[in-house]
């Protein structure tokens, strides 16, 4: 591993909070300049952390995403919430994103009581400024800005890239000195079987309308190279639901929905690998499993 030893490097953990469909993903992947976490318009896409990797000279920025920060009303949403809360104890600054476009009062009411309890550095940035006017944006920085003490407020869009390396800038200056944690080709501490069944379960989101919000699970059962072509990875995954009805909706008419989640799923994941995949995906219904901690725990929330 190579070590960055230059006096003056600074590196370290970089917490993204924020209201739920702010952006959060979008924008890491943007910071990183490669897909690493999954998006869709639909909000509490992500679910677990996140660590996305970011070298720049001097600095090395080391990512948590986290699920948005939401009122929760569910055992899955509360141990979602729970996930995002207690990243902002474990890092050495934290990325605070809100949606400039579209305010969510109640949300951003519980973020800011959670910034009053801790004290590390915070940043701001004020996502999607390509939907808004500048003159808005100004009054929205002062709002901001009287609020809480931000090291800096960045108006940013993380659809189009504009500001975000002044944001990465704003990031560097603010974190502690000190060596890089990963080698400088890593972009995440994800493997890559995880990706993968983080890929699938964005295509069901994509492809599928409200009536299956969240009641999806994604496992891979299977990860290998084909014995007869190294060129081949071979993937099974098990996309869970809760009811029959959200089985019948995600396999389609004659197959016709499960094939398209699969073909788009083994389209990225083979951009992802640079090699063919061979995706084979099942289907089983665990009755009510985002209520039961037990399967909670099985899927890693």
């Amino acid at each position: 591993m190579q070590q960055h030893s230059e006096e003056g490097f600074r590196t370290g953990f970089i917490g993204i909070v924020g209201p739920p469909n702010v952006g959060k993903s979008t924008l890491l992947n943007r910071m990183i300049g490669q897909k690493i976490s999954i998006t869709s318009k639909k909000p509490q896409t992500t679910r677990n952390r996140i660590q996305g990797i970011v070298n720049r000279p001097g600095s090395q920025l080391v990512f948590i995403d986290t699920p948005g920060i939401h009122t929760a009303r569910s055992p899955l949403n509360t141990r979602i919430v729970d996930t995002a809360l207690s990243v902002m104890g474990d890092v050495d600054v934290l990325l605070l994103v809100v949606d400039a476009s579209d305010a969510d009062p109640e949300s951003e009411a519980m973020l800011k009581t959670a910034l009053q309890a801790q004290s590390h550095p915070v940043i701001l940035a004020l996502n999607k400024i390509d939907l808004i006017a500048r003159p808005s944006l100004l009054s929205l920085i002062a709002e901001w800005s009287a609020i809480y003490p931000f090291k800096a407020v960045v108006p940013v869009s993380a659809e189009t890239g504009e500001q975000v390396d002044a944001l990465l800038q704003a990031l560097s200056e603010v974190l502690p000195q000190g060596p890089a944690f990963f080698p400088e080709e890593n972009l995440t501490d994800h493997s890559v079987r995880f990706l993968a069944g983080e890929i699938v379960r964005e295509k069901v989101f994509r492809q599928t309308g409200e009536e299956i919000p969240y009641s999806v699970a994604v496992t891979i059962d299977l990860f290998k190279e084909d014995e007869k072509n190294a060129n081949l990875t071979r993937i099974h995954a098990t996309i869970h639901v809760e009811r029959d009805s959200q089985k019948g909706i995600l396999i389609g008419k004659q197959g016709s929905k499960l094939g398209r989640i699969g073909e788009d799923a083994r389209k990225e994941i083979e951009r992802m690998l640079g090699k063919r995949v061979f995706l084979k995906l099942y289907v089983r219904v665990e009755k009510n499993w985002s209520k039961d901690t037990r399967f909670l725990s099985k899927f890693g929330y």
